[in-house]
């Protein structure tokens, strides 16, 4: 059934999918040596899991965070996650992308890699990546005994994570640092950088920068040294150095997110096109494409009812799909081709930019001035979606607003935050949220991430919910964790639920979420 996709990735020492995450971590035949000939395969298949294989892509990221990052919305009645309906079961395949797919195979490598070996600093790294994405859709997660032999995996707190995200991404940019700027790690089998250890300095230091940004209103002192340290270290800065993951047919390794738009279940929300059509932003052609019977880049609000959604003119093909990077529409046979090789996008220069410019605003040394580094932000997006100089220009120095996004609603427009840089500090937050949140896409788990700890961009709430937990105008801040967890890890899990400080359900707000 296309809907749930589940071929399996063909790799070495991949993990098959499970509920039992107890035996997944007593059976002592899991992944608990490797040698050099096996390291290069596992780092492979932890690598293509951990940035959301095709097998997984849909029911984990595209109908959740995607979503809820109101880059798109739901354009069928199929699904119901966009009014907030939860599915346990897709709850439960985001830990087996982690616990199954990519955290066995990581400390398989840093437990048998030398020490201080640049494929131990890359697992590290690696290990750092997949978590965060997971721990700021739950909270508390297992993770100090991830992946070990034993029968009840305790749960550990959020800021005690990010403690461990930070020692491992310093240990690992000063393990990277002592190779040489020559050294190549993993070459051949890296899908990211293949082996450049420049690169992979670069990356960490950015993601410690993002994470970073991400603790500054829970821990202002941490987060600034953490953000000054990564900064000083050196974080992406150019296109050239962008992050993204080599897709390919073979072993069904292939691109979920354009999968996915192939089978045109989803549209351009109307959060996004009020902001890409006011600002005569020149990605819009670029992220999406006009509606396949007039030509006109349409959108829907998120949450509609299966009322609203069969109305004609919220049909998919009257609303705009993401744009030909992933997706092409044939005429002649009146359907969707993916681009299934098409490079997975994992982390930009651009988003490095708009985490200076907000550091810079609070007063840390970011290495340059906030609209220095907003300017900069933009320019790095706007030319890594083809904008030529004149239209950057134009863009940085616009007056241009939001706009009302032409749905069947009758939405006006979703905020009115300009784009030049503003003269009050509150306004430059706001600016600096929106281009960041633009620049981003698609990564729907790090814009919603972005969003529930800045509550920027201003997004429309949802037409309808029907999660009674999130009343209307709500916005949803977590996901309640996997039914699976109650049968193999129930202790654990009780102690899990009392770390969140709130109801196991999508309305408790994250630790570092203390945006209101």
């Amino acid at each position: 059934m296309k809907k749930l996709f589940l071929i399996a990735f063909a790799a070495s020492f991949t993990l098959s999918c499970t509920d039992n995450f107890k035996e997944l971590n007593t059976n002592p035949g899991k992944l608990t040596e490797a040698g050099a000939r096996e390291m290069p395969f596992m780092f492979s298949r932890a690598q293509s899991a951990a940035a959301m294989d095709r097998s997984f892509y849909q029911t984990v990221q595209n109908l959740g965070a995607d979503l809820y990052a109101q880059y798109y919305a739901l354009s069928v009645t199929s699904f119901q996650t966009d009014r907030y309906v939860l599915t346990p079961d897709w709850q439960r395949r985001f830990w087996t992308v982690v616990y199954a797919n990519t955290a066995p195979q990581l400390k398989a490598i840093i437990e048998n890699a030398a020490p201080a070996s640049g494929e131990q600093a890359l697992a590290n790294i690696l290990w750092v990546y997949a978590f965060h994405r997971l721990t700021d859709h739950f909270g508390p997660v297992p993770y100090f005994q991830a992946a070990d032999p034993v029968e009840q995996i305790p749960y550990d707190n959020q800021e005690a994570i990010y403690d461990d995200f930070f020692k491992r991404l310093d240990q690992a940019v000063a393990d990277l640092k002592a190779l040489g700027s020559g050294t190549q790690v993993f070459q051949g089998f890296d899908l990211m950088y293949n082996g450049d250890v420049n690169n992979w300095i670069l990356f960490a230091n950015t993601l410690r920068l993002r994470l970073a940004l991400r603790i500054a209103q829970v821990s202002p002192d941490r987060a600034q040294q953490e953000a000054e340290a990564a900064v000083a270290s050196g974080v992406l800065t150019n296109n050239g150095q962008n992050a993204s993951l080599a897709k390919s047919l073979k072993g069904n390794d292939t691109h979920g997110l354009a999968q996915t738009a192939a089978w045109n279940e989803f549209a351009m929300s109307s959060t996004i096109a009020s902001y890409l059509k006011g600002y005569n932003d020149p990605r819009l052609d670029r992220y999406f494409q006009p509606d396949v019977t007039n030509g006109q880049y349409n959108s829907l609000r998120n949450g509609l009812p299966p009322s609203a959604l069969n109305n004609p003119r919220n049909n998919s093909s009257q609303n705009s799909n993401i744009g030909t990077y992933w997706v092409t529409w044939s005429a002649s046979s009146s359907a969707w081709t993916p681009n299934l090789e098409a490079r997975q996008h994992v982390m930009s220069a651009a988003e490095a930019w708009f985490l200076r410019a907000e550091g810079a605003l609070n007063g840390w040394n970011m290495g340059a001035a906030a609209q220095e580094c907003y300017e900069q932000g933009i320019t790095a997006s706007l030319t890594q979606w083809g904008a030529d100089e004149t239209a950057i220009r134009a863009y940085l120095t616009s007056t241009a607003l939001p706009a009302a996004p032409g749905d069947t609603e009758n939405s006006p427009a979703v905020a009115a935050t300009p784009i030049a840089w503003a003269a009050d500090e509150s306004t430059r937050r706001e600016q600096i949220g929106v281009q960041k949140w633009l620049a981003l896409f698609p990564d729907g788990m790090e814009a919603w991430a972005e969003f529930r700890r800045t509550g920027f961009p201003k997004m429309y709430p949802v037409v309808q919910s029907d999660n009674a937990d999130l009343p209307s105008g709500t916005f949803i801040k977590r996901l309640p964790f996997p039914i699976v967890e109650e049968n193999n890890n129930a202790g654990e899990l009780a102690k899990g639920r009392a770390l969140l400080g709130g109801p196991d359900n999508a309305a408790t707000s994250l630790w570092w979420d203390v945006n209101e």
